[in-house]
């Protein structure tokens, strides 16, 4: 396993924490050069939107470039659909692919396993459309983090080829919320264990929070895709992707664990800003080399 803290100052917390706050009151804002035109005819039934940066070569359809699967957080109960647009512009800028932002069905309406099974699903639809899994990046954050962990198992359960590779934020991993960083981080964070006690009551709905895949870090995992963890030092789920990175790690994985210090949960979100502060611009270039390598791999 391979582990990088990535330094920050005082000064760099107290503006994330502030640009975090900002978002709410002052919604990001699209890029003039976003394509929101379909790359593909369908995505499985699924609702989605595709979002494309102009990084992506002119003139190559998804079998060639491949594509970025976003999948977004909000405690398996939210959407944003603006900041989730401007995530998958981002992401499709760093990692040089159309992103299909997968608008999974949200809890409590249809708790686990609803929202997996749309994002299986719509994987299955990529590679129906002669998408190569080899050309395939899934990402996201929070809950979406957590989602993406689960399916990489039903996918490997089920037979199916996997992804290149894998980019979770700040991931859930153990829905038993047995990870110490839970109660060492309360207090430094946005989220608490009376958030993640209710974010697991809507979604499971009565499922065992000590199984897999709606718990990854409780599943066979060997023979996962290469993953990028990514979360920040004064998360209460710092020990759910260390805990997961690891385990990962011990079954033969290939993993790196991103560790930004003194950054709280959802530091990602600040990547949403017109001018992106320098945590957000050090995590999408880490991002971008990440998927890079494994792209020099195939």
């Amino acid at each position: 396993m391979n582990v990088t803290h990535i330094p920050t100052t005082p000064d760099d917390s107290a503006a994330a924490l502030a640009e975090l706050g900002a978002l709410r009151s002052r919604p990001p804002v699209l890029p003039a050069d976003a394509d929101l035109t379909p790359v593909l005819p369908h995505s499985g039934g699924i609702s989605g939107t595709w979002v494309s940066a102009p990084r992506n070569p002119a003139g190559l359809v998804a079998t060639e470039t491949g594509v970025t699967v976003y999948v977004h957080g909000g405690g398996f109960e939210y959407k944003n659909p603006h900041m989730e647009q401007v995530m998958a512009y981002r992401l499709s800028r760093a990692t040089g692919r159309p992103v299909l932002a997968v608008d999974y069905r949200l809890a409590p309406a249809h708790p686990y396993p609803a929202a997996l099974d749309d994002l299986v699903t719509a994987y299955r639809s990529l590679l129906d459309q002669d998408v190569p899994a080899s050309r395939i990046i899934l990402a996201g954050e929070s809950a979406g983090g957590t989602l993406l962990l689960s399916a990489l198992l039903v996918l490997k359960q089920a037979g199916d080829p996997l992804p290149a590779g894998a980019v979770a934020v700040s991931p859930q991993t153990d829905l038993t919320l047995s990870s110490p960083s839970i109660d060492a981080n309360d207090g430094q964070d946005f989220v608490n264990r009376a958030v993640l006690d209710h974010v697991r009551t809507q979604y499971l709905a009565g499922a065992q929070p000590d199984r897999a895949p709606q718990s990854p870090l409780h599943g066979e995992l060997d023979g996962l895709p290469p993953l990028l963890l990514a979360v920040g030092s004064k998360e209460v789920m710092l020990d759910d992707a260390r805990r997961f990175a690891e385990a990962a790690s011990a079954a033969g994985g290939n993993v790196c664990l991103d560790i930004y210090d003194g950054m709280p949960h959802a530091f990602h979100a600040t990547v949403l800003s017109a001018t992106p502060l320098p945590v957000a611009t050090t995590l999408l270039r880490r991002v971008a080399d990440w998927v890079d390598q494994r792209d020099r791999s195939q």
